[in-house]
């Protein structure tokens, strides 16, 4: 895989999530950040400079709230949004900055709102999709994008993340309100808990 080069407090945001995240869902936000940042790049205004550097961070804590660490009382988008909140607060970051990234990973499972909330909460829902499939957002690699991607194996991540998920519901079922995506893994869990491979309501 290329060289990491979302900028230094990416990179750190990097190491953190590296040693927090199980390997699937890591490779997963890593993948996410190239696919993001691809798309962010190749935009009509594309993203540069500390905005860019954002978008690194917002996509690798994404899924944190999976972390154990981070495994809190509220909805596991919401965990991961504070926790990048916390992350940066030790940086001297513009305070809209950071809301933003906040807000990208608390709203990347909430279609139709997402797409449409600012340049970081769309790439970040955009570079979700792309790599659960939506691979019609991505236009042929130039630049080795794909050849990175394969780099990071899957390793089974929509079993892991949504069985992370589900087993937070189970332990704290507030963190999976009824009308959320989290609620839906619950639910679906519990109709069929005998059900093994990929959660139906993924």
């Amino acid at each position: 895989m290329k060289a990491f080069t979302g900028g230094p407090v990416a990179e750190r945001a990097f190491g953190h999530v590296r040693s927090a995240l199980d390997p699937a869902i890591f490779n997963h936000s890593v993948r996410v950040w190239l696919l993001a940042d691809h798309l962010g790049r190749r935009a009509a205004a594309g993203i540069e400079g500390l905005e860019r550097e954002a978008l690194a961070v917002a996509c690798l804590f994404h899924d944190a709230g999976t972390a154990q660490q981070y495994d809190g009382p509220q909805r596991f988008e919401v965990e991961g949004a504070d926790a990048a909140r916390d992350f940066l607060a030790d940086h001297d970051w513009p305070t809209h900055l950071v809301h933003e990234v906040w807000q990208a990973i608390a709203l990347h499972t909430s279609p139709g709102i997402a797409e449409r909330m600012g340049t970081l909460t769309r790439l970040v829902r955009l570079g979700v999709l792309a790599d659960f499939g939506r691979r019609d957002l991505v236009e042929p690699a130039t630049d080795g994008l794909l050849a990175s991607l394969d780099e990071l194996p899957r390793l089974g991540i929509e079993s892991v993340l949504g069985d992370a998920v589900v087993a937070q519901a189970l332990r704290c079922p507030e963190k999976a309100p009824s009308a959320s995506w989290p609620g839906g893994l619950l639910a679906a869990h519990l109709a069929n808990p005998r059900h093994s491979g990929v959660n139906p309501a993924f």
